[in-house]
């Protein structure tokens, strides 16, 4: 990656509490706004916009599960002015809202990916529910671990690249090296492929390939160790109606 993208990204991370225009941000590498929008999409895969929200959100589910803190708090505190606006935004992108996102469930169905911050749901947990998605067909694939690993991936199907919401399909895999799978039940339409994992040893791993994949496709996923320069990623696979209204309470989750 380009180090001017690296430097917008570390400005993004540490000042995403306040207000940043394009042109900020392209000022801060001294580019211009145009062609800092054209590179970080390119290097990135998404706009510095979209970059900057998925890491406000991402700190607003982390505040939301791990602290006791008001929503409007936790508004000021990830760059919204709208306790109105945030919980509009939140709801679109997540399907829940804050109130409903600190559900233990939430919590228990987590699979986060940051650096600092890591969390998958237990197999135990995980293997009634995988497949229960409907759809006409399936996706298929292999996943390839950096060489000498091994762990339990989660690969799915997301409808963004830095997905917010849950997979429409997915499927947990115990891979070593080069490993099979398929998703079954995938709806009609295009998805973004993204793979996340702990290795044996203790590794983050993620796998997030560029194009999108459909039903009948076959996709290589290559998995690799976490970069800073990632998007943070918080989504559950906890369904709506298996939520409660919210209790209040705090869940410690891993940290690494």
């Amino acid at each position: 990656m380009k180090p001017v993208i690296r430097k917008a990204i570390a400005v993004i991370r540490a000042r995403y509490a306040e207000p940043i225009a394009l042109t900020e941000l392209a000022s801060e590498v001294f580019v211009s706004p145009f062609h800092f929008s054209r590179v970080f999409s390119k290097e990135t895969g998404v706009t510095p916009g979209r970059y900057l929200t998925a890491v406000r959100l991402f700190e607003a589910k982390r505040l939301l599960l791990t602290t006791s803190m008001t929503v409007s708090d936790i508004v000021c505190g990830v760059g919204y002015s709208s306790v109105g606006t945030f919980t509009s935004r939140f709801t679109k992108a997540v399907g829940l809202t804050p109130t409903q996102y600190r559900s233990p469930e939430v919590a228990r169905m987590l699979l986060a990916v940051a650096p600092g911050f890591f969390a998958l749901p237990s197999l135990e947990d995980v293997g009634p529910q995988v497949g229960l998605v409907s759809g006409p067909d399936s996706v298929s694939g292999r996943i390839t671990l950096p060489e000498g690993m091994r762990g339990n991936v989660m690969v799915g199907l997301f409808a963004d690249a830095i997905p917010q919401g849950g997979p429409v399909a997915y499927r947990y895999v115990a891979a070593s090296g080069a490993s099979s799978f398929t998703i079954p039940g995938v709806p009609p339409g295009s998805w973004h492929v993204m793979a996340m994992a702990r290795s044996a040893t203790g590794e983050i791993l993620i796998g997030a390939p560029r194009e999108v994949v459909g039903a009948g496709d076959y996709v290589d996923v290559r998995m690799r160790e976490l970069d800073p320069t990632d998007p943070p990623i918080a989504v559950t696979l906890a369904r709506r109606e298996m939520l409660g209204t919210g209790t209040g309470r705090t869940y410690r989750l891993r940290a690494v």
